[in-house]
């Protein structure tokens, strides 16, 4: 399971790259996304998927054996709530761009 889902995060950050380097304003903000739940993803994916017990301190004073490490939950939605805030501003700054001199691509921006 975790050999597909590191195929995946791949395969996301790839996509991610490929539309961060268009020179159109939605495919740079679909790529911002995509690069942003790749992450999640990976943070995920390195933190150990494990179902077995919570993080919880036993009786003996010890924690269990295998259980869930509760710090890349944490980094998780740290990098999510950073994530949407990215994306809401690369949003207004692509309205404000097209909104003044009308055009949708980087590369119009110099004329």
């Amino acid at each position: 399971m975790e050999f597909l889902l590191s195929i995946l995060v791949g395969l996301l950050f790839a996509a991610g790259v490929y539309l961060l380097l268009h020179r159109d304003f939605v495919k740079l903000v679909i790529g911002i996304v995509i690069i942003g739940n790749a992450t999640a993803l990976f943070i995920f994916v390195a933190g150990r998927i494990v179902r077995q017990n919570a993080p919880f301190i036993q009786e003996n004073g010890l924690p269990p054996e295998n259980f869930a490490d509760p710090v890349p939950q944490a980094l998780i939605l740290t990098a999510l709530v950073i994530g949407f805030g990215i994306q809401a501003f690369a949003l207004i700054v692509f309205k404000k761009v097209y909104d003044i001199p009308k055009v949708d691509k980087i590369d119009d921006l110099k004329k």
